[in-house]
């Protein structure tokens, strides 16, 4: 009963919100998306859109604003992997046996009213994925390329725990105040609390950009509009949904978080993934070791 009324079942839709201008990576997202930039050589949104299709994904829907457009990005260009035979042919067309829905939040409003403007063609619970945030739990070469599995699991956990679920990553008591942190009893989130000093932290457990909301959403975000709550609309969705009981966490280890929203960021997630890579990271290491020294 419980499966129906709050309509729990398989999850078939993903909502990846990519309508933020990317400001902090001007002046490179001012012609690209930050969504597109390379992480070494693969798009970001080539690794988001196969870890959407890795864990089970059909539709997947793409929130931007009026003038950001991702024209090109899903389009088959297997016909020039010829060009470079040895690459893994599914980078070269990731939304293969995938829809692809594209969206238009008209107003930059926060990351709830992004998710309101592609539920009306959701029916059913459904993945929301940041598109600057990429976790990464396999580094192989674009030669045998593998996705991230974080997806997968989310959405695992969520059939096993008849509950929205919350993918979260251990950050540290010293950079809990760049994030949003949950308190957990067991697996239920019991309290979220937005960019706490390390005194206030309920834990260490940073909220990692993925999440499983249920069919209901659409209901409890036209209750909690933006007018009331502004950019926090979407943590009146996740705190409506603990006061139900209804709120979960997900504990992601041995995955990396990387970060396409500043600079710094971004190059941290080039040198880290770079030296994780098998085909890349004894000639980087050598080369970066040889550059530290002088």
């Amino acid at each position: 009963m419980l499966l129906l009324r709050h309509g729990m079942g398989a999850v078939r839709d993903a909502v990846l919100v990519a309508a933020g201008m990317g400001t902090r990576m001007f002046p490179s997202s001012a012609f690209l998306p930050k969504e597109t930039l390379p992480l070494v050589d693969v798009p970001l949104l080539t690794h988001l859109v196969l870890e959407a299709k890795a864990a089970g994904i059909e539709r997947f829907h793409v929130v931007v604003s009026p003038t950001k457009s991702f024209d090109g990005m899903f389009e088959d260009r297997r016909s020039l992997q010829a060009l470079r035979e040895h690459l893994d042919v599914q980078l070269f067309h990731a939304a293969d046996g995938m829809e692809i829905h594209t969206h238009v939040q008209l107003e930059p409003k926060g990351v709830g009213n992004a998710i309101e403007a592609a539920l009306h063609m959701i029916d059913g619970p459904f993945l929301v994925m940041l598109g600057d945030n990429l976790l990464m739990d396999d580094h192989a070469p674009t030669t045998a390329y593998r996705p991230s599995l974080a997806s997968k699991r989310l959405l695992e956990a969520h059939g096993d725990r008849n509950g929205s679920t919350v993918a979260l990553m251990d950050v540290g008591l010293d950079e809990v105040h760049h994030y949003g942190i949950a308190a957990m009893q067991a697996e239920a989130i019991t309290a979220i609390v937005e960019k706490p000093t390390a005194d206030a932290a309920p834990s260490t457990f940073a909220m990692c950009g993925r999440y499983v909301f249920p069919t209901d959403a659409k209901t409890i975000l036209a209750r909690c509009t933006y007018e009331l709550h502004g950019d926090l609309q979407s943590i009146a969705l996740l705190e409506h949904l603990m006061g139900q009981g209804r709120l979960f966490g997900e504990v992601l280890t041995d995955t990396q978080w990387y970060d396409s929203g500043s600079p710094v960021k971004w190059l941290q997630a080039q040198v880290d993934h770079a030296l994780r890579r098998p085909d890349l990271a004894s000639e980087f290491a050598a080369w970066l070791t040889h550059r530290l020294e002088d």
